[in-house]
């Protein structure tokens, strides 16, 4: 258990360091002034909202050796392992969701900001990276917090693809013992994660409330 357990984190850092700029480069896409890259964005970010990731994990799965087989190629030159479909899954679905938390972050900052930046010199790039970046950060972090929770227990979701995580762990020892009380052992490593999360956004929200 201890051992899926790592293969848990291992997702839900990779979803993280991935997903989140991934969902921060969705947003100015999809407030920028390109009607297309709106286009685009918003159609990835319906989608992506509005399909349970489970299905996505399959379809990555599943569905991509079935498309090159269609085409005539050799799927097993395409064919990606459970894991590496997982956080494929994951990244490009969490990062939809961080997408639609930061464009609200982002129409949260005062206009007047623009303004006070335009009044002091400073071009769009500097405007956005020096003050409307951060503050849309420390808006959106709260929100982001809650996602980085509901992440930890989607890892469990790995199960479905028989990658060797903590609930795949947990169940085998179940089968095998009868003993139920590895769940609640289990539900402890996620309640540990969770935890551990949220200290670490609080500090994060602590810092930015400083600045």
């Amino acid at each position: 258990m201890l051992v899926g357990s790592g293969m848990s984190m291992s997702l839900l850092i990779v979803t993280l360091v991935f997903s989140l700029p991934f969902g921060l480069v969705l947003t100015l896409l999809n407030t920028g002034r390109n009607r297309a890259a709106r286009a685009v964005t918003g159609v990835y970010i319906m989608i992506l909202r509005g399909t349970p990731l489970l299905l996505q994990m399959f379809f990555i799965y599943f569905g991509i050796p079935i498309f090159f087989i269609s085409v005539g190629m050799n799927p097993r030159d395409f064919t990606l392992g459970a894991f590496e479909s997982c956080a494929i899954a994951f990244v490009l679905n969490y990062a939809a969701y961080f997408a639609e938390i930061f464009r609200g972050g982002l129409l949260a900052v005062d206009k007047g900001q623009y303004e006070a930046a335009k009044v002091l010199g400073m071009n769009k790039y500097q405007t956005f990276t020096r003050i409307i970046m951060p503050q849309m950060i420390r808006i959106s972090l709260p929100a982001v917090a809650n996602e980085a929770i509901i992440l930890v227990k989607d890892t469990a979701l790995m199960t479905a693809l028989s990658v060797q995580e903590l609930l795949f762990y947990t169940k085998s020892v179940v089968n095998k013992t009868t003993n139920i009380a590895y769940f609640a052992v289990a539900a402890l490593f996620y309640l540990v994660m969770s935890w551990a999360l949220s200290v670490l956004f609080k500090r994060l929200e602590k810092k930015y409330r400083m600045d």
